[in-house]
This record gives structure tokens, C-alpha cells and sequence, in this order.
């Protein structure tokens, strides 16, 4: 990995288009993991983010459950480009699914009722800064990546399938592979309108 981190921040980008032919080995999708899960920060240190990491035919089971889950819930004539969709996340080589660890939570919530209502959204805030994490790493490295939200219609089953523990809430998924289609131009709105400078 040759990037610095403003460089990594810059070219982090959406890939829809992924295969299955990882760039670098699945040992090191696993060490970027588990370093952004070990560094992240969280409030209170609470470390309450879980992730769960499936490759090959457990990944490709994720994508096929997402898309019998929805198969039911789809208008039979407006399934196709759905299908399209879930079978283009299929095609990567593995997804990164995060968690909440609710317990932890709400422990927090008990021990300082005075942060009672920030402790939920604290800890969404880390996960994304986790998301966000990995995310680069990944990128960094020349894999491809995208952020999904089939949750809560696929949770229940994830968590049958994968025996997850009941205490943890998915809060999305990541599938990743190696890029196979560039992501198309991105925009952006004049930095000026977003952040203000005062002092300088």
C-alpha cells in the first residue's frame, strides 16, 4: 500500500463493479479488519462495533438470501433489475458485514443516564467511522468496495444462518472484489459552502 492518507481519503470511491479475483490475499482483507476494528475510536471506548467477514460460498449465500428476502416483498414484474443489482454485490469475492453489539449500549445508557439518548447515535457514529475505515483500507489496496442497507429485512436469517447472537443489530453491508468497472465521475458542491474557517 503506496498511498498516504489524504490520498486514500481522496480516491476512496463506490465500485459497483466487482469480481471475484481479490488483488491481494484474503489473510490481508483480514488484517485491514481487524486493524480498524482494534483503532477506530468510540465514545467511551466502548468498542461496541462487531463485524463478521464471509468469503466465497458464504458470501455468495449472503447475496442469495438477500435476494429470496426480497423476491417476496418485489412485485413480480419489477424483479429483474433487483435481481441485477443483488447478482452485481454477488459478484465480489466477500462481504464485510457490521454490527452493533446492543448490550453494550445499552450498559452505557445504565451507567450514565445523563447520555442516556447519545450513546445510540455515538455509537452509529463509530461504526461509520469503522465503514469508513475499512472502506479505505480496502481501497488503498486496490480492492473495490460498496456500502448496502438490506437490513432489518435480512437479519433475522443472518443471524440463523451464521449463528450471530441475538445482542448483535446489523447496521450494513460492504461487498468487495477487484474493480472491474470505474465508478462514474462524482461531484461535489464548492467546499466554501461546507466549511467555514474563522480565526485563520
Amino acid at each position: 500500500m503506496s498511498k498516504n492518507l489524504k490520498e486514500a481519503i481522496k480516491d476512496r470511491r463506490t465500485y459497483y463493479g466487482i469480481g471475484k479475483e481479490l488483488p491481494i490475499s484474503k489473510e490481508e482483507v483480514e488484517s485491514y479488519v481487524k486493524h480498524a476494528a482494534q483503532y477506530v475510536p468510540s465514545s467511551f471506548n466502548s468498542q461496541s462495533s462487531r463485524i463478521v467477514v464471509l468469503f466465497g460460498e458464504e458470501h455468495d449465500k449472503l447475496w442469495n438470501i438477500t435476494k429470496e428476502s426480497l423476491r417476496k416483498i418485489v412485485p413480480a414484474e419489477n424483479f429483474a433489475s433487483t435481481e441485477e443489482k443483488i447478482n452485481s454485490f454477488q459478484a465480489g469475492a466477500g462481504t464485510i458485514l457490521y454490527f452493533e453489539a446492543k448490550s453494550v449500549v445499552t450498559g452505557l445508557q445504565e451507567q450514565f443516564p445523563l447520555y442516556k439518548d447519545n450513546f445510540p447515535v455515538w455509537a452509529e457514529q463509530a461504526n461509520g467511522m469503522l465503514q469508513f475505515a475499512v472502506w479505505t483500507l480496502l481501497d488503498a489496496a486496490e480492492v473495490g468496495a460498496s456500502l448496502q442497507h438490506y437490513n432489518p429485512l435480512i437479519d433475522e436469517e443472518i443471524a440463523n444462518t451464521w449463528n450471530i447472537s441475538k445482542d448483535w443489530k446489523l447496521i450494513a453491508q460492504m461487498p468487495f472484489g477487484n474493480k472491474v468497472a470505474e465508478p462514474a465521475e462524482k461531484s461535489f458542491i464548492p467546499i466554501e459552502e461546507r466549511v467555514k474557517i474563522f480565526g485563520l
